[in-house]
């Protein structure tokens, strides 16, 4: 009797490229290294991550939007990674958790972090007035310095009325940014490289950080400054809508997760289910998690099931990528791999466009609910009927 060979048919793989991986070297580049070794699991996932940002995600001048969350600034990679990136033209727009952002005024105002242990004492710490982010330290000034810096800018009759979150960030960016030259210091902030670039700086949830419990602070104290989260919902899509309506493609480059995740992706349901207005989703998503998505929670969720909610054009999820790997080891990979793969590119300053921006997606809302008025309050009759919720 015959029996049945047990090498794989040769046919039946030709397209699927042979681990064959040639020996690192010395002198190995960090992107040929991911390009010629990062082969499977998530080295694998990491170099698609890579391939993904250089070849689809910035090429014809793809609007890129990046969310971040975890303590990314205050292990320095704002410094190291962000500004880079920034600066090349290949971030268009950013949703950051408010943390991310006050910890990087610290770096802005050139004040000291230091590399320590997790393994500290931290009621010791606590005695000797030093706070710990892991094995990040830092002397408890810093913050009392930082919330004084806050505290006096937003003192200015420019911040004395309510203003969408990238505007305050972008006023705070000046300040910033005004400081960094004082102090002679070359890429030191975030903020002050996203006010320098026109770049648009949004916090999903602004009062869940030290600068929104400065400006709560501040209206004890008469202040009149107060965040228009209306007018960021309607900011974040109005971009994607330009994105998508002048024919470029609409990527997500998600560090993390948690709520400037959901704040960067409910962007397309704003403008399909809200609005009305006829679109297919984002083009490309690229996520960096340590989440699983068997939990049910945002942060793991895939960019398969970000397609059932509209959030992901259902015609490119072949090409989005979930790596689980954390963004500290990710990020400076990505960077330098995208630095020395593609050319930089020209910045958009999305930010000095806003208004013109939010007023394109308000007109198409309002036209398209003009066209469909009698139809939309038939359904909403109808909904409201079928729940029990139709006056008497």
């Amino acid at each position: 009797m015959n029996q049945k060979s047990t090498r794989p048919l040769s046919k039946n793989l030709a397209h699927y490229p042979r681990l064959n991986p040639p020996g690192v070297g010395k002198d190995l580049a960090v992107a040929d290294l991911i390009d010629q070794t990062f082969l499977a699991y998530n080295g694998g996932r990491l170099r698609e991550a890579a391939q993904l940002l250089a070849e689809k995600m910035l090429p014809d001048d793809g609007f890129i939007g990046m969310s971040l969350t975890g303590a990314l600034t205050p292990a320095g990679l704002g410094i190291s990674c962000l500004i880079p990136l920034m600066k090349a033209g290949f971030v268009d727009w950013i949703v950051s958790t408010g943390a991310n952002l006050y910890h990087d005024l610290h770096y802005g105002l050139d004040m000291a972090l230091h590399q320590g242990s997790p393994f500290l004492d931290d009621v010791e710490l606590h005695r000797k007035g030093v706070i710990r982010i892991y094995d990040v330290l830092f002397d408890h000034n810093v913050l009392l310095d930082t919330d004084a810096f806050v505290r006096e800018v937003i003192r200015g009759p420019e911040f004395q009325r309510p203003m969408a979150t990238d505007e305050f960030h972008h006023l705070l960016g000046k300040y910033v940014c005004e400081r960094g030259k004082k102090l002679k210091l070359n890429n030191g902030s975030v903020l002050a490289t996203g006010y320098e670039c026109g770049i648009p700086i949004f916090t999903s949830s602004p009062g869940d950080s030290s600068i929104g419990m400065n400006v709560a602070a501040m209206a004890l104290r008469h202040s009149k400054l107060m965040f228009d989260v209306n007018r960021d919902v309607n900011q974040t899509a109005a971009i994607v809508y330009e994105a998508k309506s002048t024919g470029h493609k609409s990527s997500v480059f998600i560090l993390g997760g948690g709520s400037p995740k959901n704040f960067l992706l409910q962007t397309e349901p704003q403008i399909q289910e809200v609005m009305g207005i006829p679109e297919q989703g984002h083009d490309y998503f690229l996520q960096c998690t340590d989440a699983r998505p068997d939990t049910g929670g945002l942060s793991g969720a895939t960019p398969a099931e970000a397609v059932s909610w509209g959030k992901v054009a259902p015609d490119t999820l072949p090409d989005c990528v979930v790596c689980y790997a954390d963004s500290t080891i990710a990020l400076p990979l990505l960077t330098a791999y995208c630095l020395s793969r593609v050319n930089p590119r020209r910045q958009k300053r999305l930010y000095h466009r806003r208004d013109e921006l939010l007023d394109r997606v308000k007109a198409e809302y309002l036209r398209i609910g003009t066209v469909t008025k009698v139809k939309t309050s038939r359904t909403i009759a109808k909904r409201a009927s079928r729940l029990g919720l139709q006056k008497s």
